[in-house]
């Protein structure tokens, strides 16, 4: 007995004790804690979708349905995913004033918090393009010589060589890119608004969107340099074409009569 109670008295009992309790502790919090934090993560997604379907109520049903369904005034919202309601709403494109062949952008009436939560109960509606993190959509370091390729393939027809926007038809335009943030721009090309085409992963991928965003921010940034002198607006061949026409054919006629009326009163004298 004596022997048996000078192990337990043995000075290296009390560290293996706490060494056996600090693991069990450990073990515990491995195998609990992810499961608290995933039900503290759900629990947070279910109470932005009930605020959002408040808020959607109150701005966006009268048009959209009570369920998103869509109606005379407004498209269906199922599945057109949080990316989207970013955007429109980010925007200020949603709600819309009044119905037109093209809702313009206007200031946002909503907080982000707000905005968020009202893409949280859309999302909630019908699987569709989420919301793009900074990761996705920051450009740096992108290739900017390829997205000004691919921009120039995919964009320019409607929003012209360096995203000054343009006229469509019956009504329409392709809206000025110059004041667009990168996730704005991200969205666009995710969910094609109103009149634009969507690029899905699928056909353009994320690199590429970066691509494009590192070109449009480049060629409308505040340092921008325009090499060729004027920017004429950043239109393309169209002003530059008016330009040539206007002032150089007219400077051409103007000289040919000075030379024309001096030469006339030469031969006079």
């Amino acid at each position: 007995m004596k022997k048996l109670s000078a192990r337990r008295r043995h000075p290296l009992a009390a560290v293996v004790v706490l060494l056996l309790a600090l693991a069990a502790t450990g073990g515990l919090y491995a195998a609990f804690a992810p499961a608290g934090k995933a039900q503290a993560e759900e629990t947070a997604q279910s109470l932005a979708i009930e605020e959002g379907k408040k808020l959607y109520a109150t701005g966006c049903s009268s048009c959209h349905g009570t369920g998103g369904q869509g109606g005379s005034d407004g498209p269906s919202l199922v599945g057109v995913g949080s990316a989207a309601v970013d955007f429109q709403v980010g925007t200020g494109r949603m709600p819309a004033q009044q119905p037109g062949a093209q809702v313009p952008e206007k200031k946002k009436i909503y907080s982000q918090a707000e905005i968020d939560q009202l893409a949280a109960y859309i999302a909630s509606l019908g699987a569709g393009p989420i919301t793009p993190t900074e990761e996705q959509y920051n450009p740096e370091g992108a290739d900017i010589a390829k997205g000004g390729d691919l921009f120039r393939t995919n964009c320019a027809q409607c929003h012209n060589f360096t995203g000054e926007g343009g006229a469509l038809t019956n009504g329409k335009y392709a809206p000025s890119l110059e004041d667009v943030s990168p996730k704005h721009l991200y969205e666009a090309m995710q969910t094609g608004p109103q009149n634009m085409p969507s690029f899905p992963d699928t056909t353009m991928p994320e690199q590429q969107k970066k691509d494009i965003i590192a070109y449009v921010k480049t060629v409308n940034g505040e340092e921008t340099e325009t090499p060729g002198g004027f920017a004429l607006g950043g239109l393309g061949p169209v002003s530059e074409g008016l330009f040539g026409w206007i002032f150089g054919l007219g400077s051409l006629i103007a000289v040919a009569v000075w030379v024309a009326a001096h030469t006339a009163k030469a031969k006079k004298s």
